[in-house]
């Protein structure tokens, strides 16, 4: 991995839409800087490094007030990266942790501390090598106050996964809504899965996010505007407003191919929540719920 990849836009437009004051993103991450944070040895990706200025920076472009920093898995569970970002907000970002099972209970008040809320579990092979379920079930019993588990993996694992995700004793956060087949549309078969599982517990949140990962080309949608998204989405967030995130994914991992223009993602917003309540909710209500509690 001697090549430093890049996979995010360098110029990302304006968006059209614009969020409501407090919004917040609440699904991005951090890279680096790699000569302050240097990244895993077991990572599955190098990226350039996208430190927390830059975030910032995006952050006030696309007219946001706070972002959610989701550990990336290029650092592994050494968190110190996302740690920093949150340190440098202003107050203004809190976090999702990775973390060794056997993480201990002083380990977890140090990263309650420093502004973690959460911590991610990913079942996505080409970027993790190990997921323990019995360990991570066990540090889920652990968990601070107020905290929940937020778990990253793809439709087609989604009923081998759902013992260990209902023997989880806290609320859950669904990143991408389990990266379902749009291209299906809303009463396609992984959105009716997902729906059932929806149903299962009323702790149950989601992120109907990545419409540049889930709708496109290489994946049978026809990408930018993602329209399939948008279709099979919409729905979706209508019927469960209340348990309902939403996050850029900026610097957007492993997207270095199909890189996606951020202000065209802010402007898929008012497509899955179109009215002015709906999105207060999106962007405001329901993140500072789940991260601002307190």
């Amino acid at each position: 991995m001697s090549d430093r990849i890049v996979s995010w836009h360098t110029s990302p437009s304006k968006p059209n839409f614009v969020p409501p004051p407090g919004a917040v993103d609440a699904h991005c991450h951090v890279f680096g800087p790699m000569a302050l944070h240097p990244f895993s040895a077991k990572a599955k990706y190098l990226p350039e490094d996208a430190g927390p200025d830059m975030l910032f920076a995006l952050r006030d472009h696309l007219g946001f007030s706070k972002n959610v920093i989701v550990q990336a898995s290029c650092h592994g569970t050494d968190n110190a990266a996302t740690l920093d970002a949150i340190a440098k907000s202003n107050g203004k970002a809190r976090g999702v942790a990775v973390v060794d099972p056997d993480i201990s209970e002083e380990g977890l008040a140090d990263l309650h501390a420093g502004g973690m809320r959460g911590i991610r579990f990913n079942f996505l092979k080409r970027l993790v090598d190990n997921a323990p379920k019995d360990k991570f079930l066990e540090v889920s019993k652990r968990l601070p106050k107020g905290w929940h588990v937020v778990i990253y993996f793809e439709a087609d694992i989604l009923e081998e996964l759902r013992p260990f995700m209902d023997a989880i004793p806290v609320p859950l956060v669904i990143d991408h809504m389990g990266r379902p087949d749009v291209t299906q549309g809303p009463d396609g078969a992984d959105m009716k899965a997902f729906r059932r599982f929806l149903e299962s517990r009323e702790d149950i949140w989601f992120k109907p996010t990545c419409p540049d990962r889930l709708d496109a080309i290489k994946e049978g949608g026809k990408g930018d505007p993602w329209n399939a998204f948008a279709e099979a989405v919409a729905p979706l967030v209508a019927d469960y407003q209340d348990r309902v995130i939403w996050g850029t994914d900026w610097p957007h991992p492993n997207m270095q191919d199909e890189i996606p223009d951020d202000g065209h993602i802010v402007d898929m917003i008012p497509r899955i929540a179109p009215t002015a309540e709906l999105q207060h909710k999106l962007l405001v209500d329901n993140p500072n719920r789940l991260y601002w509690a307190d």
